[in-house]
């Protein structure tokens, strides 16, 4: 019998790790994480995208959503692991002279400046001093501004406004996601 050559078996030691890459779940956390503890992934625009150009005229704003690899295999209907971080990044829409908002020949918002950088993550006993009235599961939050730079942002208003949506893991736009990644056949 022959022995593969060493070209393929490096070929197919690579495939076995991005299937491998492919299939697993975020790593999970070890440390308790409260509100306004959790960093912004340096590598999270590497990250696959939760939703993109995400248009807000009522904020005057556009928004890019990451999720961290793994949890981008989360089925629909089931809870985003532990582990999971959700990074949103709130754009200012670009506006006219007079106020009115800019867009493009898609019909499209066009993005401003970067405002805020919003990061949410998931952990066993993660937020467990949270007034148990405002829990979002064990979901918390936090914020920086457009350079990174963590901004006191009251996490109640996050947490006020993600508490409706229980049924879908606490996350907005939870089914435009998983139809989304359904018609992208993934």
């Amino acid at each position: 019998m022959r022995r593969p050559s060493v070209k393929v078996t490096l070929t197919m030691a690579a495939c076995a790790a991005v299937i491998a890459a492919c299939t697993t779940a975020p790593p999970k956390p070890t440390a308790k994480l409260n509100d306004g503890e959790l960093a912004i992934p340096a590598d999270y625009k590497s990250w696959p995208r939760f939703l993109t150009a995400v248009q807000r005229p009522d904020a005057k704003q556009v928004r890019d959503i990451y999720l961290i690899p793994g949890a981008d295999r989360t089925k629909a209907g089931d809870p985003f692991p532990d582990g999971t971080v959700i990074v949103m990044e709130n754009y200012a829409a670009k506006a006219n002279a007079d106020g009115s908002l800019v867009t493009g020949p898609d019909g499209k918002l066009v993005k401003g400046d970067l405002l805020r950088i919003f990061v949410m993550g998931k952990g066993e006993g993660w937020g467990d001093k949270t007034m148990p009235e405002l829990r979002n599961g064990t979901w918390i939050y936090s914020a920086y501004d457009g350079a990174g730079k963590p901004v006191a942002d009251p996490t109640a208003t996050c947490r006020a406004c993600h508490l409706p949506l229980a049924k879908q893991d606490f996350i907005h736009r939870y089914d435009e996601y998983f139809a989304t990644r359904a018609k992208s056949g993934y």
